[in-house]
């Protein structure tokens, strides 16, 4: 696990060994064992190093092919590379490390852009091609690891994170205003924009080729939906168990400590039970719980690591988030609001004492339908099909409205279920699981933003890849979609910034692409039985986890909002917010943001998630654009 960074010279000047040097040290955290640079008349490269494996010299990078025409620096792991590594030896060729990434290079010298096809594993590499004068930049298929690119007036930068390309001088930090939008729709920055104008995020299964000429940017793998398998249930159960078993003991490869995250859910639980059958020593897991035990899940990871004799490491974030938060959200470089980057940042720092590999449980509620919106959304749908269209979108809105003036969370939760109702199935699960509502928007945005943003809205995102998706039915449908958005811009961004602002790698076996195409063969109903999510799943690890977790109700990574923004949060937020002049404020309307605070200190409406968003995006402005501003004055 590491960092990478670079530019282009074709066009511009960027500068020397200075600015390669300034572009490591941006992203010094993914790497602290070691960093390296190399630059020619046309390329600039560096690398940041976490040591995994092979923990000698001849693992660091940039690393070059034996004739020296190829460099690479890379950022991941390529699960599958000792089989790789055989086949080519097979052939003659004749490797001088251990490594994975010289893996990459004779991989490419023989097959070029058609080595992606071969890979397994999470990555994100930069391998610039002498002979062709031609820079080759990919993303793994599910994106687990970042990779991000700077493009304007013929200039070209990218990294692993957005700080190492503003390292670079000169960088524009033009926001996007429909970034913006969709930052409070979402609680992140959907792919392929970022919240800069000129900086994007090379969308996961794609690669960049970039040469003397510009750059074009290619898919090479999607997730299919359309081909249902019709084998048996116990033969789709006998599989899936030998998938999980084989990729989870492929990711307890390393040359360093390696342990797991448990939280007392189904897939962390389940992937400790996996390795603690592969294991000869016992598993170190490591576990995060709140003094608030309605979001406390402590003890239910203590059952799997009792079962289990695992070497359990527990922490218990008592009242000191505000003390860590401005440290905590530095290492997110655009707007992100998801709660639970508090745990993930705390399980990654207590996991880095004792390891320096996890493996975690992610994936497992986008492949096999875990989360509860998917119970909603059938609920929803049912209701939706026992109304006439017509009377869906020419009585529901007027009914949304009225329910809107009932206090409390009753008439919310009925607004936005007739909001939704009044919508088709795709429209109403992006309206069902938004952040923040249109009416909630447009009564905070100010005049002159809604005419920038002409017609513009943040559903287009959901629609779009909904309607790419060619699933047999809707389940399979916004299965695609969540794989596609939420967990490639939230869930994967959280774990990589967090983890990784500790030096810790995390591995996820249940993303293995192999895993997620099986999954996609499954017939719905073997994902989503009777109001049962994860139902195949469940069934796979029902002999390694009690019924009493394996069946009770998701809790997820949540945090105490509402009551940390009447308590250890509100001084903060009071002085970030209701005292600023600049950030928010060029956004929404001054006067409501107060009015929203008041409402939620008096508890005349819970407005914590909202209240959430709108700190993180002040955050994140006074140390992305107030500060930059500061310094170039």
């Amino acid at each position: 696990m590491c960092g990478i960074a670079g530019f282009s010279l074709f066009n511009h000047q960027e500068g020397g060994q200075a600015s390669l040097t300034s572009m490591h040290e941006a992203i010094h955290h993914r790497g602290p064992d070691a960093s390296g640079t190399y630059l020619d008349e046309h390329i600039g490269l560096c690398h940041r190093r976490l040591s995994i494996l092979d923990l000698s010299e001849a693992g660091n990078q940039p690393m070059f092919s034996a004739d020296g025409n190829l460099v690479i620096v890379f950022n991941g792991e390529i699960y599958n590379f000792l089989e790789l590594r055989a086949e080519l030896e097979a052939e003659g060729v004749q490797f001088k490390s251990h490594t994975d990434t010289e893996v990459i290079l004779a991989l490419y010298a023989r097959e070029g852009t058609q080595c992606l096809g071969k890979l397994n594993g999470m990555f994100a590499f930069a391998l610039w091609d002498k002979t062709k004068q031609e820079l080759f930049i990919a993303r793994d298929r599910l994106g687990k690891k970042p990779l991000y690119y700077f493009s304007h007036n013929g200039r070209f930068a990218f990294g692993s994170e957005i700080k190492a390309i503003l390292a670079l001088e000169n960088i524009p930090r033009e926001i996007r205003l429909d970034a913006v939008y969709d930052f409070f729709a979402y609680q992140y920055v959907p792919d392929p924009k970022s919240i800069f104008k000129h900086i994007h995020k090379l969308p996961p299964a794609h690669y960049l080729l970039l040469n003397k000429d510009g750059f074009s940017i290619s898919e090479y793998w999607d997730l299919s939906f359309k081909n249902t398998s019709r084998d048996s249930e116990e033969t789709h159960k006998a599989q899936l168990k030998g998938l999980l078993e084989k990729v989870t003991k492929q990711r307890m490869v390393s040359d360093v400590p390696l342990g797991a995250f448990l939280s007392g859910g189904v897939d962390s639980s389940g992937v400790v039970a996996m390795m603690a059958q592969a294991s000869e020593t016992p598993v170190k897991t490591c576990t995060i719980g709140f003094d608030n035990k309605d979001f406390n899940e402590a003890d239910f990871a203590r059952e799997i690591a009792e079962k289990y004799k695992t070497e359990h490491h527990e922490y218990t974030v008592h009242q000191n988030v505000a003390d860590r938060l401005e440290h905590i959200v530095s290492f997110f470089d655009e707007p992100f609001a998801d709660p639970s980057l508090v745990p993930t940042f705390f399980v990654s720092e207590l996991a880095r004492k004792a390891v320096t590999v996890a493996l975690a449980g992610d994936g497992g509620d986008e492949m096999f339908a875990g989360y509860e919106k998917y119970s909603v959304d059938d609920i929803e749908n049912k209701l939706r099909n026992k109304f006439p269209e017509a009377v869906r979108k020419s009585i529901f809105p007027s009914l949304g409205k009225f329910a809107g003036k009932i206090p409390g969370t009753v008439g919310k939760k009925a607004k936005s279920l007739l909001t939704s109702l009044s919508h088709d199935p795709a429209m109403g699960f992006y309206i069902t699981n938004s952040m923040m509502t249109d009416d909630m928007w447009q009564s905070l945005v100010k005049t002159e933003v809604t005419e920038q943003l002409g017609d513009y809205h943040p559903s287009q995102y959901t629609l779009e890849m909904y309607n790419k998706a060619d699933g047999p039915d809707h389940l399979s449908k916004i299965l695609y979609t969540d794989i596609k958005t939420y967990m490639t811009g939230d869930i994967l961004v959280k774990v990589d910034r967090m983890s990784m602002a500790n030096s810790l790698e995390v591995r996820a076996p249940i993303l293995d692409y192999q895993v997620a195409e099986f999954a996609a063969t499954l017939p719905s109903s073997q994902k989503y039985r009777n109001g049962e999510k994860k139902y195949l799943l469940k069934e796979v690890f029902k002999p390694f986890i009690p019924d009493s977790l394996l069946y009770r109700k998701k809790m997820g990574f949540s945090t105490p909002l509402d009551e940390w923004f009447r308590g250890e949060l509100k001084e903060l937020f009071e002085s970030r917010l209701i005292g600023a002049q600049l950030g928010l404020k060029d956004i929404f309307e001054s006067g409501v943001i107060e009015k929203l605070w008041k409402e939620h200190q008096t508890r005349k409406g819970d407005h914590g998630i909202v209240l959430w968003s709108m700190l993180m995006y002040q955050m994140w402005f006074e140390r992305y654009v107030v500060a930059q501003e500061a310094k170039q004055q």
